[in-house]
């Protein structure tokens, strides 16, 4: 275990020991064969809940992207001063072809629960995105990681920029410059998943929550943002944009806190944790616990927080999943309720993430889908 929180035999006072920790009382007893101490009871530390506090939406500049994202009449001015390309239709339709294969063979739950259920258009929108996000996200985790460097993802961002200005490189790229004329997106959400990868290179490790909140953010609160205009938002919704993409926003959170704890184990093994540093010596932990691969009671008491703080976020974008477009709802609620099932499996893995990966079967996911459907439906 580690030093900062050691465990080991101080000086008790009333069950309190350092007057920071609760220990085992103890009461001796008279005998026969001379004295012993025998234990009394045992307290056990309780533990204050973990901060569920990020970083404000204003400092990310999400207003900014809601606006531009939600008026048709600032992106039609945009639109005006640009070219739509021009695709051969058997072109285009190989380019999405492609898109739906690498989203089937990559991101299953993604495919089977988030698209499937989607019309047409979504659907190849959505694999599009999806697409040029993984080609980002391999920039940094992929077979050719050992040749990152800053310049690599400059370069990323300018191809990037053509995209958005109708000139594509390849023709995964020409898919999602297809799908930015056909759906009002925004250019900074994908900027920021970029800023992300940056992040990536620079860092392994989190001090506290509201770091790794804004890492968060970076890598895969942006797909909510980038997905919403696609989606598109109910006509009768009773509740503002900005509460819609805070809602999308706080999904793709869950989803990369839930990723984060599932893959403790693999993560360790190339020498990173990205559990916050401060919330670990919270409970007695540090990186050498992570790397020991031990799951011991201070193990499951963190991972119980950290899985609840993850719910949170998974609660807080139930709003925004029943205020979108009646079309989008039942995907929507699929991804949401299947990908929370992971955090059940880590449970039933008794808290073990250190060397068991926490997955949702084929079968049960499929069970899944009425509950989604009822769930979007109310």
């Amino acid at each position: 275990m580690c030093s900062t929180f050691s465990l080991g035999a101080k000086p008790c006072i009333g069950g309190l020991c350092n007057g920071k920790i609760l220990c085992r009382k103890t009461e001796i007893r008279a005998t026969r064969a001379g004295i012993t101490i025998a234990p009394r009871e045992t307290i056990s530390k309780v533990f204050p809940g973990l901060s569920k506090q990020g970083i404000p939406h204003s400092d990310l500049k999400v207003g900014e992207i809601v606006d531009k994202q939600s008026q048709a009449n600032y992106l039609a001015v945009e639109d005006a001063c640009r070219r739509k390309p021009e695709f051969h239709p058997m072109f285009l339709e190989e380019a999405y072809e492609r898109c739906r294969k690498l989203c089937a063979e990559y991101a299953k739950t993604f495919y089977l629960a988030g698209t499937l259920l989607m019309t047409e258009e979504r659907q190849k929108a959505i694999w599009a995105i999806y697409v040029w996000c993984r080609r980002t996200d391999e920039l940094v985790d992929g077979p050719n990681a050992d040749y990152m460097s800053s310049t690599v993802l400059d370069r990323w961002e300018e191809r990037l920029q053509d995209i958005f200005d109708g000139h594509p490189y390849d023709m995964l790229d020409a898919a999602l410059a297809d799908t930015v004329f056909n759906f009002p997106l925004d250019i900074k959400p994908f900027r920021d998943m970029i800023e992300g990868m940056r992040m990536d290179t620079r860092k392994c490790r989190y001090e506290n929550f509201q770091e790794l909140y804004r890492y968060c953010y970076y890598v895969a609160g942006t797909v909510g943002l980038m997905s919403v205009p696609v989606m598109g938002i109910a006509p009768e919704s009773p509740v503002s944009a900005q509460n819609v993409y805070n809602s999308a926003l706080n999904l793709g959170v869950g989803n990369q806190l839930t990723n984060i704890l599932r893959d403790v184990g693999e993560d360790a093994l190339r020498g990173r944790v990205y559990l916050p540093q401060d919330e670990l010596a919270q409970f007695g932990l540090c990186d050498n616990d992570v790397f020991s691969r031990k799951v011991t009671d201070r193990w499951r008491e963190f991972m119980k927080e950290q899985i609840t703080r993850a719910r949170f976020f998974f609660n807080q974008a139930e709003e925004g999943a029943s205020q979108l477009h009646k079309a989008s709802r039942w995907p929507v609620w699929s991804s949401l309720l299947i990908y929370r099932e992971i955090l059940d499996a880590i449970e039933e893995n008794d808290y073990d993430n250190l060397t068991k990966r926490a997955y949702v079967g084929r079968t049960k996911k499929i069970m899944m889908l009425p509950l989604a459907y009822t769930r979007a439906q109310s």
